[in-house]
């Protein structure tokens, strides 16, 4: 029963944390099953997660989002801490204009 409860614990704690993410973009979605990158918006979504402070939960702030590129080619926000949650992310990609967001 003990090995039962401590596998239910572990299970319960990895969900609590398996929306956090490293990186995340915002993408616009012109047609059926495409998505394209929108720069703009994953710059403010990013800006906007950095000014976040909601609460003192991981997702709640994101001190260390920094928005990089991959070779001018590819911006994304970046948090070495794993602060990005991925509803998170999502609302502010829609709050700059994007139709969606990847986090990963």
């Amino acid at each position: 029963m003990q090995q039962f409860m401590t596998l239910i614990v572990a299970i319960l704690a990895g969900g609590a944390v398996a929306d956090l993410h490293y990186t995340g973009l915002c993408y616009d979605s012109p047609g059926q099953d495409v998505k394209v990158f929108n720069k703009a918006a994953t710059e403010k979504a990013c800006t906007y997660y950095k000014n976040r402070n909601t609460g003192s939960k991981q997702w709640d702030q994101c001190p260390d989002c920094t928005l990089l590129n991959d070779q001018s080619l590819l911006y994304y926000c970046k948090s070495e801490g794993q602060h990005i949650g991925g509803d998170e992310l999502f609302y502010y990609c829609g709050l700059a204009g994007a139709a969606g967001s990847l986090a990963w």
